[in-house]
């Protein structure tokens, strides 16, 4: 399985995708979601689940910072700035929702929350998993209960790596 996103140049996320964008929610979070593609998909794919993450962010918060989740994707593209509307898949919550993110409710959560690096430059990874199910996940569900939900189910993996600079 591969992954590819136009919003990743030369290995650097554009900046439209966080902090020196220009979408932003009522709280100032980067809210314009970063687009990607899958190809050469396992056969018995049912769908995909995916984690956008910065593990940079440990230093700094003390864990790795979720910035976006979703579950039950059922196509191969998701379309740049399509976290807002997107109602065919599931989205769960990012850690703009922890005492660091200035506690956003987990309906503001449930969404991409973009890139803001606090110190310096960080590498990005969105992982996608294709999984041989749908799963029982509802809206604003946590990382912990998406690979609960997914063990046992994972039939290829990826990952595409990004760096935002600060």
């Amino acid at each position: 399985m591969f992954i590819s996103s136009t919003g990743i140049i030369d290995g650097i996320i554009k900046k439209d995708y966080g902090g020196r964008g220009t979408y932003f929610n009522e709280n100032n979070v980067p809210t314009y979601s970063l687009p990607f593609k899958i190809e050469e998909i396992p056969e018995n794919t049912v769908s995909f689940a995916f984690i956008l993450e910065d593990k940079d962010a440990y230093p700094v918060v003390g864990f790795t910072w979720i910035h976006w989740l979703g579950a039950n994707l059922k196509r191969n593209e998701v379309k740049e700035n399509e976290s807002q509307k997107a109602a065919d898949f599931v989205q769960g919550a990012n850690s703009w929702i922890s005492i660091q993110g200035n506690q956003q409710s987990k309906e503001q959560a449930s969404y991409y929350g973009g890139m803001t690096p606090p110190d310096k430059a960080h590498t990005y990874e969105l992982h996608v998993f294709a999984l041989d199910k749908t799963l029982d996940l509802q809206r604003g569900f946590y990382l912990n209960e998406l690979y609960q939900k997914m063990e046992g189910h994972i039939l290829a993996t990826s990952v595409l790596k990004g760096i935002y600079e600060k």
